[in-house]
């Protein structure tokens, strides 16, 4: 349930169910043993073929440099390809610049999962329309549903689809995915060592009970056991591999393996499938954040020590916190709002946290 569906479906709405000219198939099936990626589009192009779709492009071998090559010799064909694993895709993406045109596909929204959990269509709203009028979207919402009575069971376990495949084996299924990136995709594409994989479990562990407020990779390292190069080294990994989230207070200046200033687990459910404990719930709220901006397209950096908790595209101050929170950390600052859990609706610049959920 993901983006093979979505392929699948997007064929269905937009050619006939008896469309010759769109072709859709797998690149982990058997077939693919014997033949080609060339070979199937040059059979496809000789019937007039225009379409080709390809699932699971990941699991091909040499995909890239194949599609190069088809994209090259067959410039009248469109190619959609999808997968699952963005470590595989980054890394064959260097064949194809300026070829190819990349859409990643984030978890479930706060909206998606509502459309899915109660079979309801809300809208979507774009962050500036938010931040202009946000008592009139939360309304709007409010009209719809109750998000409140769903906001705690999407931040534990709505964020991605399979959840709704089988929700009783839901935590069972997303470790299985944490142990696979670890496990094969880091030792087999990032050179991680295989006696390094329990440190790297390791250090999600660390980091899913972390407060997110200055990063110590000198406490990292000796919790883990490992030197303080190599942290760094597999937390931008970990990052690459959507499973954390590093954040700098200038992303202009970035260096390749440069100490966050502030860090997360990607989103919420990971915080929930990877703490010993219950998650620290500023730290649940942060990450909800971080992860529904940055998924809609948005540049999240951190604030700054006492400016407030993350600063958007470069101009936007946000700080994250209970009903209860004020404004005295975002004093004197621009274009500041609070993101506020529990409640409703909005007050001025204090706006509802589950209403950022409802911006993809």
């Amino acid at each position: 349930m993901g983006k093979s569906t979505l392929m699948q479906q997007y064929i269905k709405s937009h050619f006939d169910t008896d469309d010759r000219h769109v072709l859709y198939c797998s690149a982990d099936t058997n077939y693919f043993t014997t033949h080609t990626l060339t070979d199937v589009a040059d059979q496809f192009c000789k019937i007039g073929g225009k379409h080709l779709f390809i699932d699971e492009i990941h699991k091909y071998k040499g995909w890239s440099s194949e599609v190069k090559e088809i994209y090259d010799l067959y410039r009248d064909l469109h190619i959609v390809l999808s997968g699952s694993s963005r470590i595989q895709i980054n890394d064959g993406q260097a064949d194809l610049s300026r070829r190819i045109l990349e859409y990643n596909m984030p978890g479930l929204s706060l909206r998606e999962f509502l459309r899915l959990e109660l079979g309801i269509d809300i809208q979507p709203t774009s962050l500036p329309e938010l931040l202009a009028s946000p008592n009139q979207y939360c309304q709007y919402v409010r009209s719809q549903c109750h998000p409140l009575e769903h906001f705690r069971r999407y931040l534990q376990s709505g964020y991605y689809p399979f959840y709704f495949e089988d929700k009783v084996k839901y935590y069972n299924r997303l470790e299985n995915v944490i142990n696979y990136i670890v496990d094969v995709e880091l030792t087999k594409h990032r050179g991680l060592e295989v006696s390094n994989t329990r440190s790297i479990k390791a250090l999600l562990q660390v980091v899913a009970q972390m407060t997110p407020y200055e990063v110590d990779i000198a406490k990292l390292s000796k919790a883990t056991a490992i030197s303080r190069p190599t942290t760094l080294k597999y937390l931008k990994h970990l990052e690459e591999a959507n499973l954390v989230r590093r954040l700098f207070a200038n992303l202009s200046t970035v260096t390749d393996l440069q100490k966050p200033d502030k860090m997360y687990l990607d989103n919420s459910n990971l915080l929930y499938a990877l703490s010993q404990n219950t998650p620290e719930m500023g730290t649940v709220r942060e990450t909800f954040m971080a992860n529904q901006l940055a998924s809609a397209g948005h540049h999240v950096e951190y604030a700054g020590y006492k400016k407030g908790d993350l600063r958007i595209d470069h101009d936007t101050v946000i700080e994250i916190g209970g009903a209860d929170k004020g404004f005295s950390q975002l004093a004197g600052q621009e274009h500041a709002f609070v993101a506020a859990d529990d409640i409703e609706s909005a007050m001025l610049n204090k706006i509802p946290l589950w209403a950022f959920g409802f911006l993809y």
